[in-house]
């Protein structure tokens, strides 16, 4: 499924609080009832990369702010103040292949259930129509 970004670039940095070397988005597709969709081209210079491959670690960090992407363009959108978001939990981590520099990452996140301030996600990483990585992460949202 092909999608034009809606945000792509510097506009991020308007929806997330991370900065350079750790911004893992480098595009929003927008969000579809409980999904919304994001991007990545892997770099050589990225920071979670290691031997031409993106890390775990890197996965992670990108599914983590998939989801604040989400949140700062819903905030965004309503004119308020984005709340930061901190990751509570990580479940049911598969990680089937490491991407490597030049792919480009297609990643999903369904919101499963909001409670309160905190909202569990359902991710999905795809790289040319093939899953990469899935799991469920809880994320605390402080409105402070």
């Amino acid at each position: 499924m092909k999608r034009e970004a809606i945000v792509q670039h510097e506009g991020i940095l308007r929806l997330i609080p991370q900065r350079s070397p750790i911004v893992m988005v480098d595009k929003f597709f927008g969000i579809e009832e409980a999904d919304s969709y994001t991007g990545l081209t892997v770099t050589s210079d990225n920071l979670f990369c290691k031997d031409d491959e993106l890390q775990e670690s890197g996965i992670i960090e990108h599914i983590a702010q998939s989801a604040a992407v989400r949140i700062g363009y819903l905030y965004t959108q309503k004119e308020e103040v984005i709340p930061l978001g901190y990751i509570g939990s990580v479940d049911k981590l598969q990680i089937h292949r490491l991407p490597k520099t030049g792919e480009e990452l297609f990643t999903k996140i369904t919101v499963v259930q909001e409670v309160f301030d905190i909202t569990l996600v359902a991710a999905q990483v795809t790289s040319e129509n093939q899953v990469i990585a899935e799991c469920r992460m809880k994320i605390f949202l402080s409105k402070e």
